[in-house]
């Protein structure tokens, strides 16, 4: 029987976090129902033709995603003894989905040989010290800023997923970029279970019930589930047609065992890209995606540690290059199994909202994934409406932090406000992130104090600079 103050204890620091196991076994849980849509999503995201007309397959995709997930995840708790999951980005995958694919001549191997060059580099960057170091320079408000930025990107990716704030076309023909529900109607029974959770959820964080979020999700699946097994909802797209009534992607049902395949692994090629497109246009995209895994990772482990409360007193992380390591390691086994760069989730707050503290957490949630690679009935029977309430509430509790932040002194204001803006008006941490450090270097300037930034918030801002310009210098180099 595990107890309080035994060596598992001791190992995973639960007593001294302020958790315990049952929190630890719970959080595993939600974070694992927050973010197990990833095994459907990726294999969608990924399921293109390269230029010779090769695919990567569905279930090739969905079976090693699963399985990499799992791998990192439980590395990242039994190393790092941190409460983040560790799964495909999506932010990654569709970059090279869409810009990368883009590029004639490059096949499937050959993209995914570019996102192991990336983590290569970013795992370097690790061991030198140097990722590390640009964390430390990140001024205080800024770090919260992250958190709040964090906090709303979390609660929006929520109401979208969940369906319950989608894009609106106008009858000018233009596009209004968010509105409610469907033509600014709240409409179908998805969209019930995501209110219904909601309001549940809610209730029970509010009365502090212990094991709320979790018991919201569960409660909301449920729902979902007898409805779908009723109603024969389906989903809001079937490859063919349009429902705007059903499931936004996963629609409840039941799964049968099966045998993973795993034959995806070992497939890329870390050179194909530089011999079909040259060196300069190859060490471009890999520049790109590693400036998007290097300050997306940093981002969110900032925003989930604080939630945690796992930082010290002058706001450094424990374990941080354990962290960072497993990280840039995402990247690496991410690309060479052709799933592309694994990194910490967004969605681990809803793990860390139940009251998870520590690695144990994180185990948990990389067993279940390791189980959904054979059998994915949790995976399949969780739709995104039953998860987009946790994230909402989750979202609030991030935000929270906003008062932290000294918005008299401009110089941390405005840069604090465009990297809380950004992260979910772009849906991207790294542009939020981007924003903040390159108005924080200009307006320390304006200021008069340009001694006060560090030197390496200088060169992130340099790289950010290159990283938003990306696009006019490979038009300047004549590159596609």
């Amino acid at each position: 029987m595990l107890k309080q103050g035994s060596a598992l204890d001791r190992y995973f620091k639960i007593s001294e976090r302020g958790s315990t196991y049952s929190r630890e076994i719970r959080g595993g849980f939600a974070t694992f129902f927050a973010m197990s849509y990833i095994v459907v999503l990726n294999p969608l995201i990924l399921s293109g033709a390269d230029s010779s007309g090769a695919s990567l397959g569905f279930t090739a995709v969905a079976a090693t995603t699963a399985f990499v997930a799992g791998v990192l995840t439980i590395l990242m708790g039994a190393w790092a003894k941190h409460p983040f999951a560790v799964a495909t980005g999506l932010g990654v995958n569709a970059f090279v989905a869409v810009t990368v694919a883009s590029h004639p001549g490059l096949s499937w191997p050959d993209m995914m040989g570019l996102v192991m060059i990336s983590g290569t580099t970013m795992l370097i960057l690790v061991l030198t010290g140097f990722r590390t170091a640009v964390f430390k320079a990140v001024p205080e408000a800024l770090k919260t800023a992250i958190v709040v930025g964090i906090g709303l990107f979390i609660a929006l990716v929520g109401l979208v997923n969940a369906g319950f704030v989608r894009r609106l076309p106008d009858a000018a023909g233009t596009t209004v970029p968010l509105g409610l529900g469907v033509d600014g109607k709240l409409l179908g029974w998805p969209t019930l279970v995501f209110a219904v959770g909601l309001v549940l959820t809610i209730a029970l964080v509010v009365r502090k019930v212990r094991g709320a979020i979790l018991i919201g999700i569960v409660a909301s699946t449920a729902l979902a589930a007898v409805l779908e097994f009723t109603l024969h909802i389906g989903p809001s797209f079937d490859g063919k047609s349009y429902n705007p009534r059903g499931w936004s992607l996963v629609a409840p049902r039941l799964s049968e065992w099966g045998a993973p395949d795993l034959s995806l692994l070992g497939k890329a090629n870390p050179f194909g890209a530089f011999e079909h497109l040259g060196f300069v246009a190859a060490t471009l995209l890999a520049f790109v995606i590693l400036l998007s895994i290097f300050f997306d990772a940093m981002g969110t482990m900032v925003g989930l540690a604080n939630e945690a409360g796992n930082v010290d007193e002058h706001g450094n992380i424990p374990n941080v290059d354990r962290v960072l390591q497993v990280d840039a390691l995402g990247a690496i086994v991410g690309g060479g199994a052709s799933v592309s760069a694994n990194q910490i989730f967004v969605e681990s707050g809803a793990g860390i909202g139940e009251g998870a503290r520590t690695g144990l957490a994180s185990i948990v949630t990389g067993a279940l994934f390791m189980v959904a690679m054979f059998f994915t009935p949790l995976v399949n029977l969780v739709p995104f409406e039953a998860v987009g309430p946790a994230l909402v509430v989750v979202g609030f509790m991030m935000v929270s932090q906003v008062g932290k932040i000294d918005w008299q002194d401009w110089g941390v204001g405005i840069p604090a406000f465009l990297t809380i803006a950004l992260m979910p008006f772009t849906y991207s941490i790294a542009n939020g992130l981007g924003a903040g450090f390159i108005s924080y270097v200009l307006i320390r300037t304006f200021q008069g104090r340009a001694r006060d930034v560090h030197p390496l918030m200088w060169a992130v801002a340099g790289a950010f600079l290159l990283f938003f310009g990306i696009g006019s210098v490979e038009e300047i180099l004549g590159i596609k």
